[in-house]
């Protein structure tokens, strides 16, 4: 078996454990978080079965992901990096997900899109959860008026995402993000990496996004 379905398998027991022990039915979605690694870390897990997979960078999808995704039609892609507005119309035609939605201008260009393209892309709200002036995100206090904007422009927002503050607890974080989540009535919750994703699955998170328990050590 190849290193990165056992890690796969290995992760999915953890996850498992934890939805028994707190009664969680939602299963979350692993997002294997494929970014700077080749085909042969990543094709593997795709001929395991594995369907959700996510990349940083608009310009290195599209040339890793066009001609696989083709061929394989039920993978997802999920877009989990910052997205700038000149991007957008290639983001809209490889990504299933875009998970860092924050401001009205770039709602708007991805609704445009999306009318030219004829293609239906599942949004996630980034929320700036600990105010940190160099992380992208929304603030707490504007999520509620983004996602009427967005829904004011027909996309389809399906929950929140964010990446906690590094040195501290990632815990206290998840726990106001799953209340957020919770008052907007969204479904799903996107949050939790290799170092924090059995406390994000603890408050609902229904996608983490691992990397580096996948696929190993960045080179």
């Amino acid at each position: 078996m190849h290193k990165t379905i056992q890690n796969l398998l290995d992760i999915q027991k953890k996850i498992n454990l934890i939805l028994d022990t707190l009664k969680i039915s939602k299963v979350p979605k692993i997002i294997a978080v494929s970014k700077t690694f080749g085909m042969d870390k990543i094709s593997p897990l795709i001929e395991y079965g594995h369907l959700d997979f996510g990349e940083n960078k608009v310009q290195e999808a599209i040339e890793k992901w066009s001609d696989v995704k083709t061929n394989n039609k039920n993978l997802k892609l999920h877009l989990i990096g910052k997205l700038q507005t000149n991007k957008v119309k290639l983001a809209v035609k490889i990504f299933d997900f875009i998970h860092s939605v924050d401001s009205e201008k770039l709602a708007k260009k991805i609704s445009e899109e999306q009318q030219k393209q004829k293609k239906k892309v599942k949004i996630f709200i980034q929320v700036n959860i600990g105010d940190e002036q160099q992380k992208n995100g929304v603030s707490k206090s504007s999520v509620t008026h983004l996602y009427s904007y967005c829904k004011t422009l027909d996309l389809d927002v399906v929950g929140l995402m964010c990446i906690p503050p590094l040195e501290k607890s990632s815990d206290i974080f998840f726990k106001e993000m799953n209340i957020l989540n919770t008052n907007l009535n969204f479904n799903e919750l996107s949050m939790g990496m290799s170092s924090d994703y059995l406390d994000a699955i603890k408050n609902s998170a229904t996608y983490v996004r691992i990397g580096s328990n996948i696929f190993g050590p960045r080179s």
